[in-house]
């Protein structure tokens, strides 16, 4: 009687591991963790600059302008400035479609889906690794910000606390800025697949496109309403300045964060299953 030997199951796949190979490969390249440090240095450096300036010119401002400085939400102002918001966006964004069209141009995509067949599974991993890491940089970011400028402007008598009217909000907003901005580089690497027109995609895409539109016509700021960086500034704003007839909401503007990064996100692990290598 011959007997043969029952079939050994192979062990099933579990997601920690192509996310455990996402982590290790994201940080593989030195260039990242100095890339992260000169952009946070930047964006923290243009806010603490805007601070500084108000602190630098105070005594020519007029009684009536110290006096409402914190009303008026100059405090808050220089907690995350503009420029800030545009380096923290392109920033994120880049590292969002380097970390996708990396792969396709060295080649080593194929060894990936080689070694791992569910395309999906990589993508998906490779989504929570960069939200993970970029929502990190992104309160980092938004904290260094409003402590460094908050200080200086206390100075002053300028500066709040993280309990103001607005404050907490400010610094969500900027912080997850930048995971919604990484995520939208990834799709966009995704779906064109090469480094430099991924990146120009989303310099097009974020900062540049809302600034085509106004609040003047419904048309018009449906469209600007929808873009992340229009969902940003109004988070950011705590006084009610009304640029035109069809001002944004912060339940909108939180929706449109919300939004784009669930179509984001989607989009990079969608792309990889429609198309070929």
């Amino acid at each position: 009687m011959t007997t043969h030997p029952l079939p050994v199951a192979e062990p099933r796949a579990r997601f920690v591991d192509p996310l455990a190979a996402e982590w290790l490969k994201f940080w593989s390249l030195r260039s990242t963790p100095w890339f992260l440090l000169l952009a946070g240095l930047a964006v923290v450096g243009f806010n603490a600059g805007s601070a500084w300036d108000h602190y630098r010119y105070w005594h020519q401002y007029d009684a009536r302008t110290r006096a409402s400085f914190v009303a008026d939400g100059m405090s808050l102002l220089d907690a995350f400035t503009s420029n800030g918001a545009l380096i923290l966006m392109l920033a994120a964004s880049a590292i969002g479609a380097l970390a996708v069209t990396g792969e396709y141009g060295s080649g080593s995509i194929r060894t990936t889906f080689a070694a791992v067949p569910a395309r999906g599974s990589v993508m998906a991993a490779k989504v929570c690794v960069l939200a993970a890491v970029l929502t990190g940089f992104g309160a980092l970011v938004a904290a260094v910000s409003f402590w460094s400028s908050q200080a200086i402007l206390s100075a002053r008598d300028a500066g709040v606390s993280i309990d103001h009217p607005g404050a907490l909000r400010v610094v969500v907003a900027s912080a997850l800025l930048a995971p919604v901005s990484g995520l939208v580089g990834a799709a966009l690497g995704a779906l064109v697949r090469h480094s430099a027109a991924a990146v120009v995609c989303a310099v097009v895409a974020l900062p540049l496109l809302p600034t085509f539109f106004s609040e003047d016509r419904h048309w018009s700021a449906t469209i600007r309403h929808a873009m992340p960086y229009s969902a940003w500034e109004e988070l950011t704003r705590t006084v009610d300045w009304v640029n035109g007839p069809y001002p944004m909401t912060v339940g909108g503007a939180w929706t449109v964060y919300a939004v784009w990064a669930a179509v984001a996100a989607a989009l990079t692990v969608v792309a990889v299953l429609r198309r070929d290598q």
